[in-house]
């Protein structure tokens, strides 16, 4: 009965999750890569795995417009995705 009686001791105090919340695109800054990234998911069943360069597009302009946190597309998933550093391209194309 005494644990009825504390729910003023407590205050609960909302805090944003870590990822996953983000400003909504209110002046279509990104709507084009939206789009381009939703057409694809259309055209492939919505297989994602088909659609990961959009998605990477996408994202990168979403970080690029301040409307989610930057962070490094290998730590997104992307970095099978991404340029090789400039010395390892050299390395590579050199026989």
């Amino acid at each position: 009965m005494s644990t009825a009686m504390n729910f003023g001791s407590k205050s609960f105090k909302p805090r944003a999750p870590d990822k996953g919340a983000f400003p909504l695109d209110h002046f279509g800054e990104c709507k084009a890569f939206k789009d381009t990234f939703m057409k694809c998911l259309r055209d492939n069943h919505f297989d994602n795995s088909k659609c990961r360069l959009q998605s990477k597009d996408y994202l990168e302009c979403r970080m690029d417009h301040q409307l989610m946190a930057k962070e490094p597309l290998e730590k997104l998933g992307f970095r099978d995705l991404m340029d090789p550093p400039p010395s390892q391209a050299d390395k590579d194309s050199k026989p």
